[in-house]
């Protein structure tokens, strides 16, 4: 009976984990549609570092709602504070796990549900922000060609990816000439 109840609270709390995450990254998403296609001119470093920026604190705070919510259930079950809820669930979803707070063991087996479940949604958050750094590199890397580039911004070079259509990618050179070192024999 134990297990059929960590099992029945862990179906509930990874779905509504999900639903809270996948509705905030969705909203945050069509925000990023809505504000990039609006600004198109806007290419400046100090505006694309504002949007990481704005995108980075929604993520964080969405992520402190799923914190709160196994928090929620934690304390309505397993501890007497709110402090003490709130802690081992962010260290649990964070997946720090210190081990100076523990579940009792009729609900331990949520402890590594959460873990997993952290990572999962952090995975789905770190792809929205890669995916908008991506976006904002493009466009900056756009914006340049017709115009003489400054800086250390590699120019853009034309590569085909998978598809039929021309890539834009910018072009990093990592190997540097070193000179050639003289052969000594082991003689």
């Amino acid at each position: 009976m134990i297990l059929l109840n960590q099992i029945g609270m862990a179906v509930i709390l990874v779905s509504l984990t999900l639903l809270l995450q996948v509705s905030g990254v969705t909203a945050l998403i069509e925000w990023l549609k809505r504000v990039l296609t609006r600004d198109m001119d806007k290419h400046g470093p100090t505006y694309s570092a504002t949007l990481v920026m704005e995108s980075t604190v929604a993520i964080v705070l969405l992520h402190g709602l799923a914190i709160l919510l196994w928090a929620g259930f934690y304390r309505s079950r397993c501890f007497p504070s709110w402090e003490i809820a709130f802690y081992f669930s962010a260290s649990s979803y964070s997946t720090v796990g210190y081990g100076d707070v523990v579940l009792p063991s009729t609900w331990r087996l949520l402890g590594p549900l959460e873990s997993v479940t952290g990572v999962l949604m952090c995975g789905i958050s770190i792809s929205v922000l890669f995916a908008l750094v991506t976006r904002l590199l493009d466009r900056d890397t756009r914006s340049l060609d017709g115009k003489e580039q400054t800086g250390n911004l590699p120019a853009p070079t034309t590569i085909l990816s998978g598809s039929s259509r021309p890539t834009r990618m910018p072009v990093h050179s990592t190997t540097a000439t070193m000179p050639a070192r003289p052969r000594t024999s082991n003689r």
